[in-house]
């Protein structure tokens, strides 16, 4: 719903067509992004690109202030000693999507809590 009533743009690696030079893309989308959300799972912090490139650039500008990094816990992973451990994590209290009884319900949960972070963002409680 976020995206159907316009808050939210998304875009994601597989957006890019071929011909493209993918790195490229993705440091464009990552140097104009308002919110960069982490989706974390062990294959996540395996992945030498997603942390000391891409994970580190969104941290950066985190730090600075021109964006916000939302970390997404889809799936159980050691993450709290991770550079983005003392970042708040979506679901409430960092408990992985696929934990949850009812994954409706734990999207539900990451979705309302965008919607927080929006307001916020907009200067709205």
């Amino acid at each position: 719903m976020l995206r159907r009533q316009g808050h939210i743009a998304v875009w994601h690696d597989r957006n890019i067509t071929a011909g493209t030079t993918w790195a490229q893309a993705i440091d464009t989308h990552l140097r104009t992004a308002q919110i960069i959300l982490l989706l974390i799972s062990a294959d996540f912090l395996a992945s030498d690109y997603c942390v000391d490139t891409e994970m580190a650039h969104a941290l950066e500008r985190h730090a600075a202030g021109s964006a916000r990094v939302i970390p997404i816990i889809v799936r159980p992973a050691d993450w709290h000693s991770a550079p983005f451990g003392a970042l708040q994590a979506l679901p409430t209290d960092g408990k992985a999507i696929t934990s949850w009884p009812n994954l409706d319900e734990a999207w539900l949960n990451v979705a309302q809590g965008l919607r927080r972070v929006l307001g916020e963002m907009r200067g709205r409680p």
